[in-house]
């Protein structure tokens, strides 16, 4: 009754770790092998959106930045992620014409 469930990677009570079948060759090519993902732009620039915001918000809670300054600060983090995002898809484009894709 004091039964386990295998662990990950194992294939049972022998303890033999799982072998996992090589690719194919078509999957192996198309398998990228460098160490850069690609980028989604949207999450990128309201990921910083979001902590350029959050950044903001603790400034004003902790009184470091008056009251009259927060109309002009809350428009920086969109302006900031979407320059941001902006040099992503350049740099992103300018890659992919290089590898020729």
């Amino acid at each position: 009754m004091n039964e386990q469930a295998p662990t990950s990677g194992t294939t049972g009570d022998t303890g033999d770790t799982a072998v996992i079948p090589p690719l194919p060759e078509e999957a192996r090519e198309a398998t990228p092998t460098g160490g850069r993902h690609p980028i989604n732009v949207g999450h990128l620039v309201m990921g910083l959106a979001f902590t350029g915001l959050l950044v903001i918000w603790a400034l004003v809670v902790s009184d470091t930045v008056p009251n009259d300054d927060i109309r002009w600060l809350l428009p920086v983090p969109w302006l900031l992620g979407g320059g941001i995002g902006l040099v992503a898809v350049l740099v992103s484009q300018s890659r992919n014409q290089r590898k020729g894709r």
